[in-house]
């Protein structure tokens, strides 16, 4: 016995430096006073900039959401934009915090680049933008076409597989980001634009006639979009995840940033623990008490982000989909706070 208590007090004190160890990234943040999250270079209702330098999109919200929850503060970010090739590594060397771009998660993804995904903000799919003038009724007419693919991302071998699957020919034609694929297809280069469903809807308002455009119905794969970190700060995994059903919880309770301030006074044990008022479930975190008030004061819940960037209110347009809550006929479902 005696020999043995030296190696759990070894053990304990190593398993204390290992927490300690894994636990930096928000101390690093909140020292630095700002969260770099990195984001789309581009992309309509996702992580777009105006002509004021002033950032905004789906993405882009979840980012200042993390910075709501840290600092009471959503403008504390510093957006780092960066393309899909770079977007992996640029996490891996700590030259953000966060990655919030528009990414698939992937088991891949995960496995190669030692980051963990912390959930789905954005159920997807890849879908086809063809010209309205081909008269195409779905994907599975798009034999001999020249398909225009972004360089880095899951959509080159999904439309690869979906061709080859269904003995289509087709012609690749790679570029390196997304305006680059419309300048091709607008140019003749390429007849299809293939990616995300969501990020289609975004090119074509770019296209020099947008309304000569159509998005086919058919989605030929799935596409979980999510915000990944480094894979050894449990600590900061725990909190970006939450964030995010922090924000589904919110919208699935009601508590919006128009009633946030009701929702303070509220009895009903649910939306007291979701705003602090009851067990300290943010300190568990690292935060404050009050850090989903911040982030649905400062952002909005989970619905009020995708209406405003992307939903049927919004440019783009889209429907929500199986990114309705679970309550509604989608997919979206957050584990409780208690």
């Amino acid at each position: 016995m005696r020999k043995m208590i030296p190696i759990v007090l070894a053990l304990a004190a190593g398993q204390g430096f290992s927490v300690a160890a894994q636990s930096q990234t928000l101390k690093t943040v909140q020292d630095r006073g700002s969260l770099i999250c990195g984001i789309n270079p581009g992309l309509d209702g996702f992580a777009s900039k105006d002509a004021d330098g002033k950032w905004s999109g789906f993405d882009v919200d979840f980012c200042r959401a993390v910075a709501a929850a840290i600092f009471d503060d959503p403008s504390k970010v510093q957006y780092a934009p960066l393309s899909a090739s770079d977007r992996f590594d640029a996490l891996k060397t700590k030259q953000i915090d966060v990655l919030a771009r528009n990414s698939t998660w992937t088991m891949g993804r995960e496995g190669d680049n030692g980051v963990v995904f912390t959930g789905v903000t954005y159920y997807d799919g890849q879908g086809f933008l063809v010209p309205k003038s081909r008269n195409f009724q779905s994907a599975l007419e798009l034999d001999g076409s020249q398909v225009c693919v972004q360089a880095g991302t899951t959509t080159e071998p999904n439309f690869i597989d979906f061709f080859e699957a269904n003995h289509m020919k087709y012609e690749t034609v790679h570029e390196a980001s997304a305006d680059d694929m419309i300048a091709a297809y607008d140019a003749g280069q390429c007849n299809v634009l293939t990616t995300d469903a969501s990020g289609l809807f975004a090119m074509r308002l770019k296209l020099a006639k947008p309304s000569e455009n159509m998005i086919l119905p058919d989605i030929i794969s799935k596409e979980p979009l999510g915000p990944a970190v480094r894979e050894d700060d449990m600590q900061w995994f725990n909190i970006v995840k939450w964030v995010n059903f922090a924000m589904l919880n919110a919208e699935e309770l009601g508590v919006s940033s128009k009633n946030i301030d009701e929702a303070l006074k509220s009895n009903l044990p649910e939306i007291k623990r979701l705003v602090g008022t009851e067990n300290a479930f943010g300190e568990q975190l690292g935060l404050t008490k009050d850090w989903v008030v911040r982030i649905v004061k400062h952002v909005g819940n989970y619905g009020e982000t995708f209406e405003r960037n992307v939903g049927t209110g919004s440019k783009l347009g889209i429907s929500r989909g199986l990114n309705r809550l679970w309550t509604k006929g989608g997919i979206q479902y957050a584990p409780p706070i208690r």
